[in-house]
Order: C-alpha cells, then structure tokens, then sequence
C-alpha cells in the first residue's frame, strides 16, 4: 500500500439528502491504524467566468441562507447525476444570466472542501455572448449584472467578492489570459 493511501474497509450512508449523502467509511492507514471518515457525496457543480465582447464579467447577487448574507459571484450551479459539465455550464450561464456563449473553454476543475467532501466544480470561460432570456429555477431569486474585470478584481481585493469558486475561476483565467 502506498504511503498516502488510504485503505476503505466499510462505508455506511448515515445520511441522505435531496442535494447529497454522508457515509461514515472506515478506512485503515498505511501505518496500519484503523480510522473514521465521514465524508459528504455531493455531484459536483460548474462555475462560468463569463466575458462579454467589452471586457465585462457577468456576476450574480443571490442569498446565501447557510452564511446569512448577500454574496456576489459567477453563475454557477449544481450537475444533475451523470450530466455533462459543459452542458450543465450551457444551462447554468442562461438559467441565472439570460446569455447563451459561442465560445467555451475549460479552466479546469477545482475541489471545494476535499477535506470532508467530494464535490468537483468545473471553470468554464464563455466569450461570444448573446443575450437571450434568463430562466431562474424556481425559489432562485438573484439579480446579473456586469462589471468590468478591473472592477472585479477591485471587489476580490476589497473583500466584496469571498466565493472561493469565483475567486479560483478569476484566478485561472489570469494564468490563462
């Protein structure tokens, strides 16, 4: 067994939700001491950077009820079980924004919280916009603006911006541009 390995003996689903489950796995170590894990399994999401033609990114304001404020960050959104991620970013960008994208590029992909939790989030950078109507789901209520990206990174610096997800797709697209 290699030396970071970490060995599953069990796992038990002590939760099931309508979003995710939690097992509690016992796992043993390379060392040979046996552990608990409980891990959340979530299906994973997508994150859009989107750039319109002047420059601008295209934000969203909604609740957040599990930090109790107003947080600004990119379109985003949860994948259905075995949806595809760009297809889910297609869907995600015109649900909360309006905008379909001409142009798509992966920027990777990021884990939220791989202490505890297996969600995978995938950056996708969009160009080519065109506006179209927004499709909220529903009880989803938020509002899309744009904001140039100096403005956005100004917001990131001041504190504005806190979402990790946001912050790492701004970040590839740095490495990228």
């Amino acid at each position: 067994m290699d030396k970071f390995e970490e060995k599953t003996l069990s796992s038990k689903t002590v939760f099931q939700g309508r979003i995710f489950d939690i097992t509690d796995d016992e796992i043993v170590l390379s060392d040979g001491l046996k552990r608990h894990r409980e891990i959340i399994h979530h299906p994973g999401g997508v994150v859009i950077l989107a750039l319109k033609d002047n420059g601008n990114v295209l934000l969203v304001k909604q609740y957040r009820y599990a930090v109790k404020s107003v947080q600004t960050e990119l379109p985003a959104g949860r994948l259905e079980r075995g949806e595809d991620p760009l297809e889910a970013a297609k869907r995600e960008l015109r649900e909360e924004t309006g905008y379909l994208a001409k142009n798509w590029e992966s920027l990777g992909y990021i884990f939220t919280t791989f202490g505890i939790c297996d969600e995978k989030l995938y950056l996708f950078k969009a160009t080519g916009l065109k506006f179209d109507r927004p499709e909220p789901d529903e009880g989803e209520i938020l509002d899309y603006f744009e904001l140039p990206l100096s403005e956005v990174h100004n917001l990131v610096k001041n504190g504005t911006i806190n979402d990790a997800k946001t912050l790492c797709a701004l970040s590839r697209l740095n490495l990228t541009v």
